[in-house]
């Protein structure tokens, strides 16, 4: 399969002089569930950000579908959607049916395609039942929700989650890693970053581990959960006695 994510000696370096990237190359292919595991600092989050504009890089580039993100941000904003482990920060709308519209609305659809997109949106997130109700009333489990509702309406290529399941309970990492797994089904290409392996790591088939702004593992999810602890991230003790696959918080 042909890559769909291109990213070459990308290097990013904060106003204060912290380096968050130090010359990344990665290429992710089209389809793949990819988890980026590392611990709080290891370049995570930030890598995530340049694949849809939101930071540009110091040097290096990033191409989404061939197309320089650097070069046409807006672009890659709606091949890249983006799940932040804030769910509130990406709320705008006055009810759940606004805050899903959003989207579709600044590509400028017609009336009849967004409302069309945006009921299917909520009732494959089983949100139809909230469409009136205030986002900011929901849980968090449905509030994350509702972000993948409002990425499903953009029908972007890359999916891109960072930290979905953090603060949420039991019931929630379901609902959540459930709609992920649809997205996946569905043929989209899923990025998760995440320090807590054995919430997703069963769904995926690439692993990454990031440390100091680098990519420091990269493989398979079985050849390489055995170090996960030598990159600050909790080895999911299931994985000795029953294998990666057996993980899976919806089985």
């Amino acid at each position: 399969m042909s890559a769909i994510i291109e990213i070459e000696n990308l290097t990013h370096r904060f106003a204060d002089g912290t380096v968050g990237l130090d010359r990344v190359t990665v290429e992710i292919e089209a389809g793949a569930f990819v988890v980026i595991a590392g611990a709080n600092g290891s370049g995570k989050t930030t890598l995530l950000r340049h694949l849809n504009g939101l930071l540009r890089p110091t040097s290096g580039s990033v191409r989404v579908a061939g197309i320089s993100v650097q070069e046409n941000p807006m672009q890659s904003r709606v091949l890249v959607g983006m799940v932040f482990q804030d769910a509130d920060s990406q709320i705008v709308g006055e009810t759940v049916r606004d805050d899903v519209a959003f989207g579709p609305e600044n590509l400028r659809l017609d009336r009849a395609e967004i409302d069309r997109r945006v009921g299917e949106a909520l009732s494959v997130t089983g949100l139809t039942p909230l469409a009136d109700k205030r986002p900011h009333l929901l849980s968090g489990g449905e509030k994350r929700r509702l972000a993948i509702a409002g990425i499903l309406a953009m029908r972007p290529r890359v999916v891109v989650c960072d930290e979905p399941f953090a603060n949420l309970d039991y019931p929630g990492v379901r609902q959540v890693l459930d709609q992920i797994l649809r997205l996946h089904r569905a043929g989209g290409t899923i990025i998760v970053t995440t320090h807590d392996l054995e919430k997703v790591l069963a769904h995926a088939n690439r692993l990454i581990f990031m440390r100091g702004g680098r990519i420091e593992g990269d493989g398979p999810p079985p050849a390489l959960v055995a170090r996960a602890e030598s990159f600050g991230v909790r080895h999911p003790r299931a994985v000795q006695h029953l294998g990666v696959e057996a993980l899976s918080w919806l089985s």
